[in-house]
């Protein structure tokens, strides 16, 4: 069987769990249409805001631009509260991650490629994360922290470049600065070989953007094409260099994840591959994002800028949190419930999807003290930007926070006045996506 064949989802078909009662009806406040993800993160936090007050947990029709519309899909539970969604995200026995953690429904083989344990369920899920833990580790990261300030000293340098030769000193923050720190981290991190690294971010990119008619066009089966494609690619990169370092191990992450071993096991060729999937998304969006709105944060707060700038070195950590936070990169995830259960009293069914909203739960009230002001110095900051708990928590979060540290760091030290102008936003539920941003790191 080809790679081709192994993801087309044929014979298998979609993850199509029975998806709640036709005759429940919904809640009279909608977040599932194609327009409310089109607006900005305020709009939409004013809704969220009267759903966490009246209906905290509600009932919602099938999001309207579904990848792969299912007949029995009858909608899902939206859970809006911080409390709420820590519940649900620890309780992995009743609200399973197998089927699926995008809203979408997706063909089986899609997951299996793309999602790695990330979208597994104990025990699979408990092997494969002791195994990968093995190889993903803080000595990882120790090991390529000069690495990684060196990356940010060298993409500023690109932007500084970019900006002194442009005609009004504007240049693309993520075209020039913010997409590059996270990929270059990333690869050095892996192994990537730098003829290959810059077609990596582009084809995971093309994957992640099914929403994003711009990206990845209109059609449904050219945007199934599209990533298709792009998990082929990314899986037989994979296995190529895997059985590379097979032969000849180097000092990268590829190398651990080949030789990772627990109780005589190790990882098959497709789970390295789907984890390299994975920490390609995981490892570049979610950076690039909190750095696309940390930048125009620093921006529209100007009195938070200078409170930063008194004491860079020294305060950078809290406010990484705080700009994380604010960013929310991924705005939901997705559980599926495994048996009749309720949370917090509400009924929920066999096959229920619920979808978390981060955006929401980092801005809700009971939670987090005046949480619609941008904090710099808050602490402790209960934000639930990387998982909010649970066995699914991000394992590359230490990496993501280095990384912040880093560029904001250099940026602010050699561009402490740059501007970042009002971003161009994807649409779409899952990632809170900068398409691009023009900046002046030289205003005038």
């Amino acid at each position: 069987m080809t790679d081709t064949e192994k993801f087309s989802g044929q014979g298998t078909g979609l993850t199509q769990q029975a998806s709640g009662n036709p005759d429940r009806p919904y809640c009279e406040i909608d977040i599932s249409g194609k327009e409310f993800w089109s607006t900005t993160a305020d709009e939409r936090e004013r809704t969220f805001a009267r759903l966490r007050a009246g209906s905290p947990i509600s009932w919602q029709p099938p999001l309207e631009d579904n990848l792969l519309p299912v007949e029995d899909d009858h909608g899902y539970w939206a859970i809006t509260t911080h409390r709420h969604l820590t519940e649900v995200t620890k309780r992995n026995a009743d609200f399973l991650s197998g089927p699926g953690i995008v809203g979408d429904n997706m063909p089986v083989e899609m997951l299996e490629a793309a999602q790695s344990i990330i979208a597994m369920d104990p025990p699979r899920h408990t092997k494969l994360r002791r195994l990968v833990s093995a190889a993903f580790t803080p000595k990882q990261v120790r090991r390529i922290e000069d690495r990684i300030k060196g990356n940010a000293r060298r993409v500023v340098d690109n932007l500084v470049e970019k900006a002194r030769s442009a005609p009004d000193g504007r240049v693309d923050w993520v075209a020039e600065c913010g997409a590059l720190l996270p990929m270059h981290n990333f690869n050095d991190m892996m192994g990537v070989p730098e003829g290959e690294r810059e077609k990596t971010s582009q084809q995971m990119t093309l994957l992640m953007s099914w929403g994003d008619d711009d990206v990845s066009g209109a059609d449904r089966e050219q945007k199934l094409g599209t990533m298709l494609q792009a998990l082929v690619y990314m899986h037989e990169l994979s296995a190529r260099i895997v059985a590379e370092r097979r032969e000849n191990p180097q000092d990268d992450l590829f190398t651990a994840l080949a030789q990772a071993e627990v109780d005589g096991e190790r990882l098959t060729d497709h789970e390295i591959g789907s984890f390299f999937v994975l920490l390609t998304i995981a490892g570049n969006d979610t950076t690039r994002q909190s750095l696309a709105h940390g930048v125009r944060a620093l921006t529209t707060h100007p009195e938070q800028r200078a409170w930063l700038a008194e004491d860079l070195e020294g305060r950078v950590t809290t406010a990484v949190e705080e700009i994380v936070r604010w960013a929310t990169p991924i705005m939901t995830f997705r559980r599926t419930a495994a048996h009749d259960t309720e949370l917090d009293g509400v009924p929920i069914t066999a096959g229920d999807k619920l979808i978390m909203f981060y955006s929401s739960a980092n801005r809700d009230e009971q939670a987090i003290e005046r949480p619609h002001e941008l904090d710099l110095s808050r602490h402790p900051n209960p934000h639930v930007s990387f998982g909010g708990g649970g066995i699914h928590h991000c394992l590359g979060n230490q990496l993501a926070r280095f990384q912040l540290r880093a560029l904001f760091v250099e940026l602010l030290t050699r561009c402490p006045d740059i501007v970042a102008e009002e971003p161009e936003l994807s649409p779409g539920s899952f990632f809170h996506v900068v398409k691009r941003m023009a900046c002046r790191p030289f205003p005038n």
